[in-house]
């Protein structure tokens, strides 16, 4: 009997998956470079499933019914290259090579070249849901070789997540990194909520004394509304665990040092790569460095004195407040997020459907949220929206909400607070809104201590001028150019 993929990698997503894949009626031949966990696999979780352990790669891709399909699910980097070089001897002409971990989306660009030279089919498959994503329905966004979808179109759709209206949240992104790359926007997209949350968290607690059991509820009502997501749903049910040990709400015992695996680094690289404002993103990957500097806070926070603060006098009007300005602070993180993706198909020349994008997302992945519809139908509209924020909906809502979102940067600031996914979602929306910025100072000082030269206001764009400052300099300018 021929297995129908092959999957190798039996860590927490690779069980999951191929639990999930057998169970939509798949064959699973699967292989570990830790043989024994294959042993434990077969004998525990895949006992009587149609689900093969194997203890070789040859053993594996006999196994397989052609072409071949096998699913890398290894650490990103060098692991992954590492497995490739060691499955293509036993490759032929058509089969596919999936990679559906954490990989940088220039390495699968890198690849996809690299196998089809070799007459072999390459897919990078963004993977989004967890644990829990992957065995009942993950988000996959899957780009790469054209030619390999249709052949792991059946297996992908079914296994995937199933929006409300029935549509699987899986569908070909593009070619080559396409996949990669839509998935590293999402968990940049993914850094910038949970950050958010947290400050909405952190103001309410430090700012307005309420307890986590009170916060918990205030989460499970915005749940009900237009906040409703993944994350907020999970915000209070993690407010409403308490300690083992002192039966205290759990979260009041866990350290404030974050960690990262990367994927909100590279979003940040390449939104600066491109030149394209991804202010919040930014600041929720710095939010978790300076989480990291645990030893060091303790200390300063001894040392250095911030505000005194001031009062909330109305407390219930203020709570009000943070949810409005969390829901405004989400829709310019989203913003950017579709801006850098609109700016690399550009740069890559990736023909992605962004209103489809938003679909794939709207279950099984870590940001599904309900307003994902709404830049369905954004981009439903006007398919070439160059930002959320010029779309009717998304305008409205910002324009309505931004008095109490100032008010509440300004609460946390007077108090103290740290909210950089707030000020910074703020300051995007100001920014993006503004026909004149400082920058033509800016570009003086650059032409000044540089010769970088600078666009006049009453000439033609990409006319440029160089001024002799101080009467000293010469005639002769830099050469112009944007990064």
């Amino acid at each position: 009997m021929k297995y129908d993929i092959g999957l190798v990698g039996l860590a927490v997503m690779g069980e999951n998956l191929v639990l999930n894949m057998e169970r939509n009626g798949f064959r699973v031949a699967v292989f570990n470079r830790t043989v024994s966990k294959v042993d434990d696999f077969i004998s525990g979780r895949a006992r009587g499933k149609a689900i093969k352990g194997c203890h070789s790669l040859d053993e594996l891709i006999r196994s397989l019914a052609q072409p071949r399909k096998v699913m890398l699910m290894v650490k990103a980097g060098k692991a992954v290259d590492d497995f490739i070089e060691l499955l293509i001897p036993y490759l032929e002409k058509g089969d596919i090579i999936i990679d559906g971990g954490n990989s940088y989306f220039p390495d699968s660009i890198r690849r996809t070249k690299y196998l089809e030279e070799r007459g072999l089919l390459f897919i990078g498959a963004g993977v989004s849901g967890g644990e829990e994503g992957a065995l009942n329905g993950p988000s996959i966004m899957p780009g790469g070789s054209p030619a390999a979808w249709e052949r792991v179109k059946p297996i992908f759709q079914k296994i995937a997540a199933q929006a409300p209206d029935g549509s699987p949240c899986c569908e070909w992104v593009g070619s080559d990194g396409a996949g990669h790359f839509v998935k590293m926007v999402h968990n940049g997209i993914e850094y910038g909520d949970m950050q958010m949350i947290s400050e909405a968290y952190w103001i309410l607690q430090q700012g307005l004394g309420l307890t986590t059991n009170q916060l918990q509820t205030i989460f499970q009502e915005w749940n009900k509304g237009e906040l409703d997501s993944y994350l907020i749903q999970i915000t209070a049910e993690i407010m409403g665990k308490a300690d083992e040990l002192t039966g205290q709400p759990l979260l009041d015992m866990i350290l404030d040092a974050a960690g990262q695996k990367g994927t909100g680094r590279w979003t940040s690289q390449e939104a600066l790569n491109l030149g394209v404002p991804a202010p919040t993103v930014v600041e929720a990957v710095m939010a978790r460095a300076m989480s990291a500097v645990k030893a060091e806070r303790l200390v300063a926070a001894t040392q250095i004195q911030g505000p005194a603060g001031r009062r909330c006098d109305d407390p219930a009007s203020m709570i009000e407040k943070v949810r409005r300005a969390l829901y405004a602070s989400k829709i310019c993180s989203y913003a950017q997020g579709f801006q850098l993706l609109r700016t690399a198909a550009r740069e890559y020349h990736w023909d992605l459907h962004f209103g489809q994008l938003a679909l794939l997302w709207r279950n099984g992945c870590i940001i599904r949220a309900h307003f994902l519809d709404k830049i369905k139908t954004a981009f439903d509209k006007k398919p070439d929206l160059a930002n959320l924020l010029l779309d009717d909906y998304f305008k409205s809502v910002v324009e309505s909400n931004q008095t109490a979102w100032r008010e509440v940067v300004a609460f946390a600031v007077t108090n103290g607070l740290p909210v950089p996914a707030f000020s910074s979602a703020l300051a995007y929306f100001d920014g993006y809104r503004s026909a004149r910025l400082p920058a033509n100072l800016l570009q003086a000082l650059r032409d000044y201590f540089g010769a970088h030269t600078y666009e006049r206001v009453d000439r033609p764009r990409g006319v440029f001028f160089h001024t002799d400052w101080t009467g000293h300099g010469g005639k002769t300018a830099s050469t112009t150019y944007n990064v």
